[in-house]
């Protein structure tokens, strides 16, 4: 046998999955306001708030109202939560601030920045834990089965104990009690006389028990029986016959607190009349007798209320002004001269009427200031003032008459309201048939008390001006049918009493509790008490009528309730109508559970979408980090097959359907349960208001025809005791996954699976939605295929008819139907079923096991259950592969087997094996795009039907899988094709199995572990295969940061991020990028080449950017790897292979300069200005950043162009040290360089002009900068060539930058400084250099050469705009003042002056160029015309030529579009804004300390959006470029080198 409920229970705390810490993170967002999304936590959970890239860079603070630990909750008081900054650094992206949430209840949040406090916030909701038996064992929420009692249904409290064991012996784990107080005298259960007495109907005669007696079962049945108790509270009213609302009718809404209801009151005593008057026979002759059963009578109700009743009750003169008295006192004050007060009129003309806040009739009056304003005599004279007098008579008789008519259309309203409800209470065939009227059933329920004695109409009218007792007419309770829940329909402004909307209850009055305790003390405190006695005896409340009650009131009292009973279990039924207003009340009551009915369900198919709905994860679903986002989602789900409110299923669907429908829903993966007398097969609603019979006994020997007593014979009671246990036992051991499969029409078949053992349940339910006596189903079930060994059948049951005799309803006691009962069976093997045929065992394939069931006995009203285990060696498989996790998580220690023979790919652990491999594996094993692995032989994974990964390598699925794991999107392509064939598990391992060294082994070992997969069933397949990548990725990335800088591995989330850029760029292919270093140079790696066999040097090269610039002969390029060297690699800790690029690119110096294009060297192009001063730039950052970094100076080039004209030589032929070329490229720039590109023509450039291949460099004698080009090449970064011959724009530069481009002259600076400094020191022997000029020779300093350009650089290249300014040589170029010329010496004037991002990079190289403020207000002229959500502007958008959308496709006339020509005229670089914030920030530190800090803010808030990018791109960087504002533009590159570089640069300097 099975353990029994206790035992199980027992086994609570061993079940539960051992938690290791869970964190959820809740981002943070300006102006999001999350108050009607629920979040929802458990104990033990840390929230955590972190700042979303609209925050970042802002002083933000995050307020809580959660206590610190060890105060009490006070809803009010809120605290402000300390940022933690995790890396030690005050970085926006990693900080956060925490709430250790170990207290249940509701809490709230907001945040605000600057002026603004609250610029956002929501709730969160954490959980009770509940806690049975006398070691207080926790009873998880998903474990709870409850069962609702009809507490004046008990009897005596000595009898409740035998009563209420049903419940316990029925399996359920919790029982709800209605209110336990006095009833009124309507005997609703829910229409209480007095909140804080015990009813001592209870009590037998001669005893008087209290709440003490009921607290001493409850905690017995907590203690013994292993249940909790939860009762009802009602806030929204008390009985009418309430001796208290008599003492205290201030508590209602009455006339004289409420007079807005007075024209409602007068109308319901009008109905009332009326009532007496058809009861009397008295409109016999209008068509109304007292007995309405037609059309006709109810027609004639009409006639009645138009004829008779509204022209006596004239209810239009609530609502209207006297006009005689009104036009009399405007005529004393035209008389007396009075003006308009303008303070109040604001000098409008428009007639003003004041309601008469005492709604008497004619009792509105006209502000006098707004009649005065409107209606001005022409003059003072009689006349004239009778005039005017005259003019506001005939206003006022106007706005009367729409008084009238507004009236006339909330009569017609309560006509209709009147006549719907005549309908239903008297016609219709589903409702109570209410019979002849008579005072005991009138026309309609009053809406008001009237606690005196009879009186004519008249007479009562008269009362109204007696607020002694018109303080006792009260309005009654009741719903409106679509109103809005959060509005409150007895308030002023609300109409509903008056139009009769309201469905009333007319038993109970509706209490008025104000804004707060202040407004009505008596009933605040009543209620109070009322809450305690509550909360002090039972586990848990149900808000009754919950969406109509004050949500304020509700919130107060459930504060108190949980001051008493921290771990209160709340329940509600919201029938809002919306999810959203749901969360409302969720979230501000901190309510646990919903009630959901199944009841709700038209269908069988409606009734598997409910369970599927309100609990579980789907089955297969993947393994969620222990850390991970908070996101909203619906309110727990206490999902119930009947409440004590709905209308009898049996009634509704069929008795057989009973066991089935309560079958599905204990299969449900959240609270469930039911009402009293479900199980017993009662035929009929119990109701609330008119049952006083007693609930059966519990006798497990009762006998089907007993009406007093209940057993296990009992209607579906040994059905449901089954159904309890395994709801019990499903929740307990984790079957948290769902399936719901709709077999056929009425068949349902729901599994719960759990995720560490693999075990499944799978229930088959034959739904009896019809009665089977009337309705014809299908003979034949479709036979179902159910993956996976059946190890049992844990129960089959059927509903059957039984000789029993039939119903009868007894006068005592509530009964069931004794004609039916179940035929069950519990954990027997299959082959002794009788509900199954047989079961065939089809194997589909190594890792399926399939078994065929056919059934014969699964009749309408039946259920089947099946335990199902994995086939053996599917099971063991997942045992192993479950270890091997283990090593990762503990989550995976459950169901995991020890491997004691372990495969020789598996003998080391991963982190071990991934300990060995270099920087360059690892842009093997994660990066890679597709022409990088093109170009050996292989490409990315394609996935049919979708798309190709980004990746060969781990990132591209890692991605991937980001976005379909939180959201467990098992349909996704990429889970179909791995469910589908085991071909992107062999492209994973084979691709790095074929590698050499310790990336084989890393190869092994996912081979060893996709073996293990490849054994299991193919559902499970995504979330292992999802599990091993993790694992493998998160191993990966730790042994990439070990091998980097105290930089990266001490830095945030974000250096990290970029750092991995580092390794995405970095790598080695199939072809040596690189030309060989010197064999000299220790370090350098080497490899068998792949293609010819022999040993060859390996070092990685930097690509450009992907997918573009990423192998053959485009990757290299000498500009971009050295704009990215110092952030990609030297901050990075990459030192040797830095070392190793700049020596490789060292030996291709010809001319004096460093090629463009690499191409090996072979295949170089020198047609750049610039690349000569980014390397020389980065051998200075390297000499300064890496330790002994000058030694480089005298390394050994070996060179492949000693001479401007020879051949390449050999490797090695040619050597001599660094510092030797360095002075060579000085030099050559000094003497002046001119020369014309080798092979020139269209087989290097097939756009080029002939002029544009001649090379001119120099540095200018005048100025010292270093000056070069023509108007038909482009030597810097800018390098568009025109390409169309449609837009003649074909061969011409879009930007030359000819003469000296600003970036140039700063970069010769900083390299001049430099080797003046290293001379200073000894370490480069050259103080300057020989020039042969015009035929002489002359010798030219360094220090000369670094003072020129001191003394030049302002007077060339500062812009001030001012007409008198003796440096500027063409004011009417200026475009832009207090800015920095972009170039000097152009050859079209007007460049120079062009507005672009250049000149901030002069600034971070040489900031001893610029004055302080000139840099900063040509810095502020930037960031407002430049600076966009990631990149910077290339072009001043003032600019005529400016474009902001780069389409490389597009060819039209238009010659600065055409064919991507504004490539560098408009669209967003994201490098320069590296440049652009280090700037910012280096000068800003020379205007103290509040520009920093505001510069500092706006840096984070500028890299927040950087982050956000990094974060999302499935490519893992950050484009080349956006168009304009930050819009993708999909001719960029996905991930550049340099973009990534330039902001780790600003992260460095931070």
């Amino acid at each position: 046998m099975r353990p029994g409920i206790s035992e199980l229970r027992g086994d609570l705390h061993k079940m539960l999955p051992q938690h290791l810490k869970q964190i959820r993170v809740l981002m943070l967002n300006d102006k999001e306001n999350s108050e009607r999304a629920l979040f929802r936590l458990e104990q033990g959970f840390e929230l955590q708030f972190r700042l979303g890239p609209s925050l970042q860079g802002r002083r933000v603070l995050v307020y809580s109202n959660y206590p610190i630990e060890g105060q009490q909750f006070k809803r009010n008081k809120f605290r402000v939560l300390a940022w933690n900054y995790p890396t030690g650094v005050e970085d926006d992206s990693d900080k956060f601030c925490s709430l250790d949430l170990k207290t249940a209840g509701t809490y709230q949040y907001y945040f605000g920045h600057g002026d603004t406090e609250q610029s956002g916030g929501g709730y969160v909701v954490v959980d009770p834990v509940l806690r049975v038996g006398a070691d207080n064992q926790i009873l998880p929420l998903d474990c709870i089965t409850i069962q609702t009692y009809l507490s004046k249904c008990l009897g005596h409290l000595d009898d409740w104990t035998d009563r209420l064991r049903v419940a316990k012996e029925s399996g359920y784990t919790m029982m709800h009690l209605t209110p336990l107080q006095t009833l009124g005298e309507s005997r609703s259960c829910y229409s209480l006389a007095d909140q804080l007495s015990f009813s001592p109907e209870f009590s037998p005669a001669g005893q008087s028990y209290t709440w003490a007696d009921v607290g001493a079962l409850v905690e017995k049945i907590r203690t013994e029986w292993n249940m909790l108790c939860i009762t009802d509270v009602v806030y929204n009213h008390t009985a009418a016959n309430s001796v208290w609302i008599r003492d205290h009718p201030e508590c209602g809404y009455n006339l004289v607190n409420s007079p807005h209801l007075r024209p409602a009151w007068v109308l319901d005593r009008a109905i009332w009349h009326l009532t007496t008057r058809v009861a009397e026979g008295r409109y016999k002759a209008k068509g109304l007798p007292a007995d309405i059963t037609n059309e006709s009578h109810v027609n004639a109700i009409r006639g009645v209320l138009w004829e008779d009743v509204y022209p006596q009750i004239k209810l239009w003169e609530f609502f209207q002004v006297k006009v005689s008295s009104a036009v009399e006192r405007f005529r004393i004050h035209l008389q007396n001269g009075t003006k308009p007060d303008h303070s109040k009129t604001g000098g409008k003309k428009g007639l003003k009427i004041i309601q008469d806040p005492k709604y008497r009739r004619h009792g509105n009056t006209v502000d006098m200031d707004s009649a005065l304003e409107t209606f001005v005599p022409h003059s003072s004279s009689p006349q004239h003032i009778e005039e005017c007098c005259d003019w506001l008579k005939q206003k006022l008789n106007q706005l009367n008459e729409e008084q009238h008519h507004i009236i006339k259309q909330h009569q017609e309203q309560a006509a209709n309201c009147l006549v719907g409800n005549i309908v239903y209470e008297r016609l219709a065939d589903h409702g109570p048939k209410l019979g002849t009227v008579s005072s005991k059933n009138p026309l309609v329920t009053r809406y008001f008390t009237f606690p005196y004695q009879d009186m004519t109409l008249q007479q009562e009218l008269q009362l109204l001006d007696q607020p002694d007792k018109t303080c006792h007419f009260l309005a009654h309770n009741g719903w409106v049918m679509a109103d809005d829940p959060l509005r409150n329909f007895a308030d002023p402004g609300s109409n509903v009493y008056l139009r009769r909307e309201l469905v009333c209850w007319g038993d109970s009055v509706k209490l008025r509790y104000g804004s707060g305790p202040a407004d009505c003390p008596y009933l605040w405190a009543h209620m109070q008490k009322y809450t305690e006695i509550t909360a002090k005896y039972f586990h848990g409340v149900r808000l009754d009528n919950c969406h109509s009650t004050p949500l304020h009131v509700a919130e107060y009292m459930l504060d108190v309730a949980r001051t008493v009973c921290p771990n209160l279990y709340v329940v509600a039924e919201l029938f809002t109508g919306s999810e959203e207003l749901d969360n409302v009340f969720v979230t501000r009551l901190g309510i646990t559970s919903l009630i959901r009915e199944a009841m709700s369900a038209g269908d069988s198919h409606e009734e598997g979408r409910l369970v599927y709905r309100y609990g579980g994860e789907p089955v297969g679903a993947f393994v969620q980090p222990s850390l991970r986002p908070l996101m909203p989602c619906i309110a727990h789900a206490m999902f119930l097959d009947v409440t004590h409110d709905n209308e009898c299923p049996i009634q509704l669907r069929s008795a057989l359907d009973s066991l089935p429908s309560s079958a599905m829903v204990s299969m449900a993966c959240c609270a469930t349960g039911s009402t009293r007398g479900y199980d017993e097969l009662v035929p009929h609603q119990i109701s609330v208001v008119k049952e006083e019979r007693f609930y059966p006994k519990w006798n497990p020997s009762a006998s089907p025809t007993s009406t007093g007593e209940v057993g296990f014979q009992s209607g579906i009671i040994a059905g449901k005791v089954a159904l309890n246990k395994l709801h019990l036992e499903l929740a307990a051991q984790g079957f948290i996954q769902v399936y719901v499969d709709q077999v056929d029409a009425d068949v349902v078949a729901v599994t719960r699976h759990c995720p560490s053992t693999h075990q499944s349940v799978v229930s088959v339910c034959r739904t009896a939605f019809w009665n089977p006596k009337t309705h014809q189903y299908d003979a034949n079930v479709p036979p179902m295929f159910i993956p996976g060994k059946i190890e049992e059948v844990v129960l089959e049951a059927r509903t059957v008819e039984r000789h029993a005799g039939s119903y009868k309803m007894d006068d005592s006691y509530i009964n069931g139907m004794p004609e039916y009962t179940v035929e069950i069976k519990e954990h027997i093997p299959l082959e002794e079923s009788e509900v199954v045929k047989q079961a065939e065992v089809t194997s589909k394939g190594r890792s399926e096991f399939v078994q065929e069931i056919t059934f014969q006995k699964l009749t309408p009203g039946s259920v089947i259950a099946f335990r199902i285990s994995l086939d053996p060696t599917a099971q063991k498989m997942v045992g192993l592969l479950r270890f091997y996790l283990s090593q990762f998580s503990p989550k995976y220690r459950k169901g995991s087997v020890a491997d004691v023979n372990p495969p020789e790919g598996l003998q080391k652990s991963l982190a071990q094996l991934m300990s060995k491999v270099t920087l360059a594996d690892l842009n093997f094993l994660l990066f890679r795009c597709d022409s990088e692995e093109q170009e050996d032989g292989g490409g990315c994974y394609n996935i049919p039907g979708w798309e190709t990964l980004k990746y060969g390598g781990l990132q591209g699925l890692i991605s991937v899988f980001a976005d379909i794991r939180p959201n467990n999107d098992l349909g996704h392509p990429l889970c179909a094709n791995l469910r589908q064939g085991d071909w992107l598990i062999e492209f994973v391992c084979n691709r790095v199995m074929k590698r050499e060294g310790p990336l084989a082994q890393v190869g092994q070992w996912l081979g060893a572990m996709f073996h293990f997969l490849k054994h299991i069933p193919r559902y499970l397949i995504p979330c292992y295969f999802d599990a091993i990548l993790v694992s493998t990725y998160t191993t990966a990335l730790d042994a990439t940061y070990k091998l980097m800088s105290s930089f990266v591995q001490n830095g945030s989330s974000f250096v990290r991020h970029l750092a991995l850029g580092s390794v995405q760029m970095c790598g080695v292919g199939r072809l040596a990028a690189l030309p060989p270093l010197s064999v000299k140079i220790e370090d350098v790696p080497y490899r068998i080449s792949p293609i010819t066999g022999q040993k060859e040097q390996c070092c990685v090269s930097l690509a450009a950017g992907l997918p573009h610039f990423s192998s053959g002969i485009f990757r290299c390029w000498g500009r971009d790897t050295f704009i990215a060297l110092r952030g990609l690699m030297l901050l990075t800790g990459r030192h040797t292979e830095a070392r190793d690029i700049i020596l490789a690119f060292a030996g291709t110096l010809r001319h004096g300069l460093i090629p463009n294009l690499l191409g090996e060297g072979r295949c170089a192009r020198y047609n750049c200005r610039d690349a000569v001063w980014w390397w020389l730039q980065c051998i200075q950052d390297y000499a300064t950043h890496v330790p002994q970094g000058h030694e480089i100076l005298s390394c050994p080039v070996t060179r492949m162009y000693p001479t401007d004209d020879c051949e390449p030589r050999k490797p090695g032929e040619v050597e001599q040290p660094l510092y030797d070329v360095i002075q060579e490229a000085l030099q050559r720039h000094l003497e002046g360089i001119s020369f014309r590109e080798r092979n020139a023509g269209s087989k290097i450039d097939m756009h080029m002009k002939d002029e544009g291949f001649s090379v001119v460099t120099k540095v200018d004698p005048d100025t010292g900068f270093v000056t070069g080009g023509n108007r038909f090449n482009c030597g810097t970064w800018m390098d568009k060539m025109g390409e169309s011959e449609r837009a003649r724009n074909k061969g011409m530069p879009a930007s030359p930058r000819d003469g000296a481009a600003v970036e140039i002259v700063g970069l010769s600076k900083s390299t001049v400084r430099w080797v003046v400094e290293l001379h200073a020191k000894g370490l480069f022997p050259y103080d300057g250099a020989k020039v042969h000029r015009n035929g002489t020779e002359s010798f030219i300093s360094y220090s000369q050469w670094n003072q020129q350009l001191l003394q030049s650089f302002e007077a060339g290249f500062w812009v001030s705009g001012e007409p008198e300014d003796p440096n500027e040589k063409h004011p009417d170029l200026v475009h832009k003042k207090g800015i920095y010329k972009d170039s000097y010496g152009a050859s079209s004037a007007w460049c120079d002056y062009q507005l672009r991002p250049n000149f901030p990079i002069a600034m971070v190289v040489a900031p001893e160029l610029f004055p302080v403020e000139k840099a900063w207000k040509a810095l502020e002229v930037a960031e407002n015309k430049l600076l966009g959500p990631l990149g910077m502007k290339t072009l001043d958008p003032d600019d005529m030529v400016y474009c902001g959308i780069y389409d490389n496709a597009l060819d039209n006339d238009n010659y600065n579009l055409a064919k991507g020509f504004n490539y560098h005229q408009g669209p967003e670089w994201l490098w320069p804004v590296g440049y652009f914030l280090r700037a910012k920030l280096y000068f800003a530190k020379k205007l103290g300390e509040e520009t920093y800090s505001e510069t500092l803010n706006l840096v984070k808030n500028v890299l927040s959006r950087h982050y956000t990018h990094l974060e999302k791109s499935p490519w893992k960087g950050l484009p080349e470029l956006t168009n304009e504002n930050g819009q993708y533009c999909s001719f960029s590159c996905e991930t550049q080198a340099w973009s990534l570089a330039t902001v780790l640069e600003v992260l460095f300097d931070l």
